[in-house]
């Protein structure tokens, strides 16, 4: 008896330690966010099904299987293929619009200005790859400053509310909502009227793709390999290049003094000021970082050669900037967890666009079941901080509760 009380007490220990670790907090917090979105979502089709004569049953079910699959739902191997690389290229500017707002929530600051950084980002990288004549310098020397000028123009306008915020003390998501719309008017009047709008494929509202001057991403053999055998798919080497800046932002958050001090001014700004940390020059940095990495990503999104990127953009924010917040959310703030959620909201995207040729339920319905599942991702701190933590608090007073009831006096000392 006393064996079998000590191995349920050694476990349950065991098991407590193992929850408390944070990331063990944010994987768990984020499994039961995505179960949870996709349960709401599955009962939205089921209701779907039984309301409407035109939507069999059986479609909620086939339904969830589908977008489950992903790209890996679609009709056959080679359009698998296909699906599966254009949803890693769109990865990308997801998982750099994710790392900006993770990386700002590590130094206690909300960045909603990533779709301002990312139109910056963009605008700069397009006006570079596009005016430099690639027959007096080498299309990849002009790729390289293209991807560097986008990161700067983030990082200038990141570092706005960084200023703000650090000198004025002025919250940074109003500045960050008023810089949104200020650069959405500058890239507006900035490409309004120029050379560089797409005349030639009479898309008057898109900017010409950067491979007319044949600056493109490498792709070393990627875009054919997952190919159809008709069509190749857009895929590069961005995403590698925006997982390797997530390690290597992994590394700077828990591995540096930098890095530790970004995060001591997030759990207590005037704690880390009395420890001799410079908290105001750490808020202005943060922005900074933060900007350029979603301006990373529309850099490697505009540079694929592939692309057309929508100039008139002063009365919509790109979606992507927006959509970084649940990845980073679904992550934990963590860089590697961002990264994996913001590819798993890709992959049910992709499962979403094969909902419609499948089944009965029109685009909309897919839509609807991945902007549930995001909903939840919202979830996953409050999960992490509360849910659980309230739940190791209980089975700690449990365990202390234990060795009383044990003794067989009924814990009374003689």
């Amino acid at each position: 008896m006393k064996k079998d009380i000590k191995e349920k007490t050694s476990f349950g220990v065991w098991l407590k330690k193992f929850v408390s670790r944070p990331g063990v907090k944010s994987v768990i917090s984020s499994l039961i966010c995505i179960l949870g979105g996709f349960v709401v979502g599955f009962l939205v089709l089921l209701i779907l099904s039984i309301s409407s004569e035109d939507i069999d049953f059986a479609d909620s079910f086939r339904g969830l299987f589908i977008i489950l699959g992903g790209p890996f739902s679609a009709g056959n191997r080679g359009d698998a293929l296909y699906q599966f690389g254009n949803m890693l290229f769109n990865c990308t500017p997801l998982i750099m619009t994710g790392l900006s707002v993770a990386l700002a929530f590590k130094t206690g600051l909300f960045n909603i200005g990533a779709p301002g950084q990312y139109l910056m980002g963009a605008m700069g990288s397009l006006i570079v790859a596009l005016s430099i004549p690639t027959s007096v310098i080498p299309p990849i020397l002009v790729w390289l400053l293209a991807l560097l000028v986008g990161i700067a123009g983030g990082m200038i306008w990141g570092m706005i509310p960084g200023l703000f915020k650090s000198l004025l003390g002025v919250n940074e998501v109003i500045v960050c909502i008023m810089t949104n719309w200020i650069a959405a008017n500058i890239v507006s009047w900035v490409f309004s009227g120029s050379q560089f709008i797409n005349v030639a494929e009479t898309k008057m509202n898109f900017i010409k793709k950067t491979s007319v001057n044949n600056v493109m991403t490498p792709t070393l053999g990627l875009d054919k390999l997952f190919s159809d055998g008709s069509l190749t798919s857009y895929m590069d080497i961005g995403i590698f290049i925006a997982i390797a800046i997530a390690v290597v932002l992994y590394i700077m958050l828990n591995k540096t003094t930098f890095g530790f001090e970004l995060k001591a001014c997030g759990f207590n700004k005037n704690a880390s000021k009395y420890a001799g940390m410079n908290e105001k020059r750490n808020i202005m940095l943060s922005m900074a970082i933060a900007g350029g990495l979603a301006a990373c990503g529309a850099a490697l999104w505009c540079l694929n050669g592939h692309q057309d990127f929508k100039w008139e953009v002063y009365q919509s924010l790109p979606d992507v900037g927006f959509n970084g917040i649940p990845a980073a959310l679904l992550g934990g703030c963590n860089p590697i967890g961002t990264v994996i959620s913001a590819i798993f909201l890709r992959y049910i995207n992709a499962g979403g666009s094969n909902l419609v040729g499948q089944t009965a339920f029109n685009e909309y319905v897919s839509q609807l079941i991945i902007a549930i599942i995001i909903y939840f991702a919202g979830f996953a701190k409050f999960i992490k901080d509360v849910v659980i933590d309230k739940w190791i608090a209980e089975r700690r007073k449990k365990s202390a509760a234990a060795p009383a009831k044990n003794k067989p006096d009924g814990g009374k000392e003689d």
